[in-house]
């Protein structure tokens, strides 16, 4: 697609990859491609749709209010009202899921794969993994959730519930959880979201602060998880399991009873309905929906509370960025439903006919650490439409293929390069490869089914590299965007036929979006070419603030002289010609180094981080020292071969402590740091390389693998105090 700006143009000739071909035949083979060009273009501009995206691409998409320093920006389709409502008259969520359900009574929602088999695997190293095979995906129809998530409601009020009252969910990603949501919605219960893989004082927070009396979870849960804490949470009376009860667990705390999800469903379809509606209160837009734990990146969660109409208002926006939704797409939900991006992906799906196939990290792929070899995994059975990803999956994506492409013959790897190079040169300037796509980026394409029509992607900021990548072998745009959980996820989306890159769109037309000078940072609203500053959320979607946390709202939530609410997100962003926002630091993430130069941790980390020796970075910069040091998580493959060629001999271990191979990996980092155009005080000094890697289990990063600076910098803090402990001349 038309890129927007001569830097924009020229960063396909930076992301191109480098192959060995002889000169004469490469200026042979470069003639064949021209002339290729020149016969199907006249064709191509007959019959193909790109030349309007191409034109669409070119126009400004969002503009200030007024022309003031600071002024708002909204998106072109809202100048003059920001939308808010999906459906006339639908202004909360349960009247948004009944109109769905009436518009697509017997269509297919929800799916879930059955398990056919599961068994223990034996590894090399003595570990035990659990490798499933799966069935095909059942289905239940909008009327058959409706009903179920109707009896869950009644039944949670036979239990006691009473409307505008806190329940919580610690569940997986399903569709019991989706259901037990809807359920919420529908009876005005405030659903507390907790991620499935916080550790135990985080849950034990999140629980005793919302006074919670009913969780509702799973099986392995609470073997795993709630089994060990339940005792510290004195006001729990229910424990819901989505799967059926746990059969080795039969010591519950005094008080405390389990019920089965299944047999609540029956309690409330046998209830009184006459009874329980005069118990029950009709959820109004300005009602908690859900009081959404962050995953603590900064430290204790935060609950923030979030309206029916924050969210409605956010899913309006989001879907107005998504050309064609509606029954024939399918989406894949595998992210976490406690993260804000997933639960609206999700709830914009269900509102437009969509499909829903649940799977997990575990088993996504036919390659996923779950699934058998020789089976299928999710994406491969689904063959879904529309997918949401963390940077963080992206990048593993794009790092595996990459090393496949190495391994492949001399030959098949020039002409995966020679296509992959061409067609980026196509898509910069607006053009569509179908020949490329089918004969050689097939492959690729089928190892997320082969169906993908948009890739949406947020939680963190996705490199040029691994975007462009995405765009090119998988032949489909991918719709970059920026929301906090405090915006119910809403922000900005890149549209579908923008495939400039690093880049987060213009905003939504739920709301608007303007930039704060930040003096310490030396970001101003008047910097030319374009206006820099600390980004501000207003509309609709803005929260209603934290829970039991007045100091905390008034700190990050303003209201203006017109009523409106603004959200201040730490984010730094630019505003650039056609009124697209780019994101380009982060206040918290900048540190004034002993001799006064600021370094953006994020920046150093988004410049190394797609070495194929990496697999993680964490930069970590200190005002009482000049110099920055990292900690990493180095490639196994990639590592073990540099090993190989220096003559170093050892276990996997032995190899991440070896202060050589440390001197090793800081020689490439250093070089890809000037090659990104580092200043010399930017790049690490001292590293330490990490045996093992960093999960949401580890506790080190959060479900969206957003780096959690605060465990990291205590879990090595040994290490820190190493890498310090002398001056480096």
């Amino acid at each position: 697609m038309f890129l927007n700006s001569s830097l924009q143009a020229s960063q396909p000739a930076k992301m191109k990859l480098k192959h060995n071909i002889n000169p004469v035949l490469l200026q042979f083979i470069n003639f064949i491609i021209l002339l290729y060009t020149f016969v199907t273009y006249i064709p191509w501009y007959i019959f193909s749709g790109s030349r309007h995206a191409i034109a669409k691409a070119k126009q400004v998409k969002a503009k200030p209010v007024n022309n003031k320093p600071g002024g708002a920006y909204r998106s072109v389709n809202s100048l003059h009202c920001l939308a808010s409502v999906l459906y006339p008259g639908c202004d909360t969520l349960d009247k948004v899921f009944k109109y769905a359900k009436t518009k697509y009574k017997d269509k297919k929602l929800l799916g879930t794969r059955e398990i056919l088999k599961e068994e223990d695997e034996i590894q090399p190293s003595g570990k035990v993994f659990k490798k499933v095979i799966l069935g095909k995906y059942t289905w239940l129809s909008y009327e058959d959730v409706y009903i179920k998530a109707v009896n869950f409601g009644n039944g949670l009020a036979v239990l006691g519930q009473q409307p505008k009252t806190n329940i919580a969910i610690f569940c997986e990603t399903r569709a019991e959880w989706m259901i037990a949501a809807q359920a919420c919605f529908m009876c005005n219960y405030q659903l507390v979201t907790l991620y499935a893989t916080l550790g135990g004082p985080a849950i034990v927070h999140g629980l005793n602060e919302t006074e919670v009396t009913t969780i509702i979870t799973s099986k392995e849960l609470m073997q795993t998880k709630l089994k060990e804490i339940v005792s510290q949470v004195p006001l729990l009376r229910h424990i819901i399991t989505v799967d059926g009860k746990p059969t080795t667990w039969s010591e519950f705390p005094k008080g405390v009873i389990v019920h089965t999800m299944a047999s609540v469903q029956a309690m409330g379809a046998k209830a009184d309905t006459g009874r329980l509606s005069l118990l029950s209160a009709r959820p109004v837009p300005s009602d908690v929906a859900v009081i959404m734990y962050t995953s603590g990146s900064t430290g204790v969660p935060k609950g923030v509370m979030i309206s029916h109409c924050n969210i409605i208002a956010g899913i309006t926006g989001m879907a107005e960025r998504i050309p064609n939704l509606g029954e024939k797409d399918i989406y894949i939900g595998y992210l976490p439903l406690a993260h804000v991006l997933e639960l609206s992906a999700e709830l914009v799906c269900l509102s437009h006919g969509c499909r829903i196939g649940y799977s997990s990290p575990q088993t996504l792929a036919d390659q996923s650490s779950k699934i058998k070899k020789g089976s299928k995994g999710d994406v491969t059975t689904l063959k879904p439409t529309l997918m949401a990803a963390v940077p963080e999956i992206m990048d593993r994506i794009y790092k595996n293929v990459m090393n496949k492409v190495n391994e492949m013959t001399s030959f098949q790897r020039n002409l995966f390069i020679l296509a992959y190079n061409y067609k980026m040169e196509q898509i910069s300037k607006g053009y569509t490869t179908p020949l490329c796509d089918s004969l050689i980026f097939r492959k690729v394409r089928m190892l997320l089914g082969g169906k993908i029509r948009i890739l949406l992607c947020g939680g963190a900021p996705l490199s040029a590299a691994t975007q462009r990548f995405m765009n090119i072998c998988f032949c489909c745009p991918v719709g970059q965007g920026y929301g906090l959980t405090e915006s119910a996820g809403a922000g900005t989306i890149t549209e579908v036929w923008d495939y400039t890159t690093g880049r987060v769109g213009a905003p939504l037309v739920c709301c608007e979006i303007k930039l704060m000078n930040w003096e310490e940072g030396g970001y101003y609203n008047t910097d030319k070419p374009y206006p820099r500053g600390e980004i501000l959320i207003g509309g609709q979607n803005v929260t209603v603030g934290y829970y039991k946390n007045e100091v905390r709202t008034k700190k990050d939530f303003t209201v203006d002289e017109n009523g409106q609410r603004w959200l201040h997100t730490g984010d730094i962003g630019e505003f650039q010609q056609d009124g697209c926002l780019k994101i380009i630091d982060r206040k918290k993430d900048l540190v004034k180094l002993q001799a006064g130069e600021y370094v953006s941790l994020g920046k150093v980390e988004a410049a190394l981080k797609n070495l194929p020796l990496v697999d993680n970075i964490c930069v970590y910069a200190s005002s009482f020292h000049s110099y920055v040091i990292g900690f990493v998580v180095p490639n196994q493959k990639e590592l073990a071969e540099l090993a190989r060629k220096k003559g170093f001999k050892g276990t996997w271990e032995e190899i991440c402590n070896s202060p050589e191979m440390e001197k090793e990996v800081l020689k490439v980092l250093a070089e890809a740091a000037m090659a990104a155009n580092l200043e010399k005080f930017e790049i690490p000094v001292k590293i330490r390389l990490s045996p093992d890697p960093w999960t949401p289990e580890t506790g080190l990063v959060t479900d969206a693998f957003k780096l959690k600076r605060k465990e990291l910098t205590a879990y090595y803090q040994m290490d820190i105090d190493r890498m310090y402990g002398k001056n480096v001349k």
